[in-house]
């Protein structure tokens, strides 16, 4: 018995959810979000209850089972409240500012990168050091927010680099230097 995919999905008041085959539109405050599913994965709605059952037992279906319930309620949670990702930018005159609807960061390169965000993502600085990525699909958040990071990753030696907040990152330790001393 998969445990994720047999938990109910309670929809919030105001999210609306329609399904015809393996079609699945989710209705929202914040916007609306479409995917297709496996067509042998049942998703019945009971009125303000979304529930997904499989076939069979076989190892294919289980497998789709919790993913199914996960995507759908990652759908309903984007529609209604969304997800946003925060990036720290860490280093020496390296920053990130709004122009226009796009932000330029500028992280130790000859010349300013400029992040243009897909649509349905918004992507801002909330001061030099920090960006945030915010949007309804937590897929697609979450893809911006790795393609922000991999501008130029944390250094394992010094730290500096771009972030998630909250990341730790391990440092190396530095060269230890020639144990013996000078060679006569």
């Amino acid at each position: 018995m998969s445990r994720v995919g047999n938990l109910p999905i309670t929809l919030p008041k105001d999210v609306v959810v329609e399904v015809k085959g393996g079609e699945v539109t989710v209705r929202g405050p914040k916007g609306e979000l479409h995917r297709s599913f496996a067509p042998e994965m049942s998703i019945t709605v009971d009125g303000s209850v979304l529930r997904v059952s499989r076939p069979g037992d076989q190892k294919p279906y289980r497998a789709l089972h919790g993913l199914t319930r996960s995507l759908l309620a990652n759908m309903v949670h984007g529609v209604d409240r969304g997800f946003e990702k925060y990036l720290e930018i860490v280093g020496v005159g390296y920053r990130a500012q709004n122009v226009g609807g796009k932000v330029v960061i500028q992280v130790g390169y000859t010349h300013p990168i400029e992040v243009t965000p897909p649509p349905g993502v918004t992507v801002t600085a909330e001061g030099p050091n920090r960006v945030k990525v915010s949007g309804i699909d937590k897929e697609l958040v979450g893809r911006v927010a790795a393609d922000i990071r991999a501008i130029r990753p944390p250094d394992a030696y010094k730290g500096k680099g771009i972030r998630y907040a909250g990341e730790r990152v391990r440092l190396k330790p530095g060269k230890a230097g020639r144990a013996g001393g000078k060679k006569k």
